[in-house]
């Protein structure tokens, strides 16, 4: 934090980056910029995320209140950032046996949501991947660190939810739900 301040400095990566993170000099400006004493080109890059969306045949989805910061307290779909390298669908059926401890069935593509998310005192973007999934919900067995409950809400009438994101997909996927409901496999 700065003196007499409670804003953090701007040390980060992120788009409040004032220092260059491989030398350490000063920024002439926000990125993307270039750092003037040893050339590294700092831009602020979407972080990839994978979520699921499952819905079991009574047309419900299933939401986790989320445990951590940010937004802890409130009710998100299961999901979680990308590692490096990793491609969405591997990640979304990672967090999804990390989140709920079972294996989930990726049945469809929702869409990409551009988003903000904050981390360590800056708001970074992020590329926000939904999927439909299956899996086996009489095994579930949330992760404390992640979540402190869970249930089911209407996909035609869900709550606000945690990330703006979460809201839009759940929009797209009521809607393609209704278009194509026999190619989209509810959980159980």
């Amino acid at each position: 934090m700065s003196a007499g301040s409670s804003d953090p400095a701007p040390l980060g990566a992120g788009p409040t980056a004032g220092f260059c993170p491989r030398c350490g000099s000063a920024l002439a400006s926000r990125p993307p910029t270039a750092c003037a004493s040893c050339g590294y080109q700092l831009y602020v890059n979407a972080r990839p995320t994978a979520s699921l969306i499952v819905v079991d045949d009574a047309g419900r989805f299933l939401a986790l209140r989320r445990a951590i910061d940010p937004m802890a307290g409130l009710w998100e779909v299961p999901g979680g950032f990308c590692d490096g390298f990793e491609h969405p669908v591997d990640a979304a059926v990672r967090e999804g046996r990390e989140e709920l401890g079972v294996e989930v069935q990726i049945t469809g593509f929702i869409g990409m949501y551009v988003g903000t998310y904050e981390f360590q005192h800056e708001f970074l973007p992020v590329l926000d991947c939904f999927y439909f999934a299956t899996l086996d919900a009489s095994a579930i067995r949330l992760d404390p660190a992640e979540a402190t409950d869970l249930t089911w809400f209407d996909l035609a009438d869900p709550p606000k939810m945690a990330f703006s994101t979460m809201d839009s997909a759940l929009v797209d996927a009521a809607r393609l739900r209704a278009l194509v409901p026999e190619s989209l496999p509810s959980g159980k």
